[in-house]
């Protein structure tokens, strides 16, 4: 995975200083430091990585540098976007501002604010969108949203990815006939 290169898309510039990486784009810019080990060089339009060794820790090291990368040229490009979804009667999310206020079962609101670089969106009553161009924030807000009530193991209430699947309980057997 480590081998392949990462091509730049258009509008995207790379800046490679040492060890530090700066990804501009048309969504923004990400900046991030690197481990001195691997080489990272642009040639031709293409984002190259190499590892100096085969030991086992370059090549975990190689595969993981690539793909911090790839998603640093996609964010900035196009951005990084996750779905939830609120399931249960009474259940919903609405935005004030730039804060979210979720009614999920509890006695009180639950207001979330968002991290810097990612927007929160509310579609419908029970459909919050979390994007960004960062890909590793937009995955924490989005698994700290579905932290505050996540899906119930036997009802399948509570917040969910779009699309995940819920496998639910049966529940309790009824008393044997005697």
């Amino acid at each position: 995975m480590g081998r392949m290169p990462i091509t730049m898309p258009q509008g995207v510039v790379v800046n490679i200083k040492n060890d530090e990486v700066t990804v501009t784009g048309p969504k923004g810019e990400l900046r991030r430091r690197f481990n001195p080990d691997m080489s990272i060089t642009l040639q031709d339009n293409n984002l190259i990585v190499e590892r100096p060794s085969d030991s086992k820790e370059h090549r975990s090291r190689h595969g993981l540098t690539r793909s911090l990368l790839a998603n640093m040229v996609e964010g900035v490009a196009n951005g990084f976007e996750k779905t939830l979804e609120i399931v249960g009667v009474g259940y919903r999310a609405e935005k004030k501002g730039d804060k979210l206020e979720i009614r999920v079962g509890y006695s009180h609101l639950v207001e979330v604010s968002p991290l810097p670089g990612v927007s929160l969106a509310v579609e419908g009553a029970n459909r919050i969108k979390v994007s960004g161009i960062d890909k590793e924030v937009v995955g924490d807000m989005a698994a700290k949203i579905r932290a505050i009530r996540p899906p119930d193991a036997y009802k399948g209430k509570g917040i969910r990815y779009a699309g995940e699947i819920v496998h639910l309980k049966a529940g309790k057997a009824g008393k044997a006939i005697r």
